[in-house]
């Protein structure tokens, strides 16, 4: 199985280095020295990372045979991917890859049907997932345990408690009903 893993920024330097945005949760597994990625697009790649560092808070890398500025420019905006086998699990019980994450139903603990995961999105506070409707409509949901309250890979499905107002007014209702009667127990 295929999996973006970082997207190449701008060059940084003279001497072939490049900024990534990195779109995996364990970087050092992925984007180490020595690690070889398909590219997206296929006609720069594939590429050998040399060596890699941090810098100002940002990752940088720079591959075999890419030794200036003008070929890691060259670089802007190509997606590495990596070879995953798709039974890897990672180490921590609580932590998923995206691609088990993919396509799960997202339903509330009473089984009502909300959509299925099109899209994760991960920001610097929290991961996000996106969520298609039934009605092609999206809706956006934090990857916190408070609202994520169970993934369950066997069902295929994850459960939400979402607060209220998160999904939409009918879904708020829903959400006022029940806070309402946790208020009276």
């Amino acid at each position: 199985m295929q999996l973006v893993v970082a997207r190449i920024g701008r060059a940084h330097g003279v001497k072939g280095e490049v900024t990534v945005e990195v779109r995996t949760d364990e970087p050092e597994l992925r984007l180490g020295p020595g690690a070889v990625l398909a590219t997206d697009p296929a006609a720069t790649g594939p590429l050998t990372i040399e060596s890699g560092r941090v810098h100002s808070g940002r990752l940088l890398l720079r591959f075999e045979g890419v030794g200036d500025r003008n070929a890691a420019e060259a670089l802007r905006n190509t997606l590495l991917i990596a070879e995953v086998d798709p039974e890897e699990q990672p180490e921590d019980p609580d932590e998923y890859y995206d691609h088990q994450l993919m396509d799960l139903d997202v339903v509330l603990a009473d089984g009502t049907e909300i959509g299925r995961i099109t899209e994760i999105s991960h920001l610097p506070s929290q991961d996000l997932f996106i969520v298609e409707r039934p009605d092609g409509s999206e809706v956006m949901i934090p990857f916190v345990q408070e609202i994520v309250t169970e993934i369950d890979l066997e069902e295929q499905r994850a459960v939400i408690d979402p607060p209220r107002g998160l999904l939409d007014d009918g879904e708020a209702e829903v959400a006022s009903s029940r806070d309402a009667a946790e208020d009276e127990s």
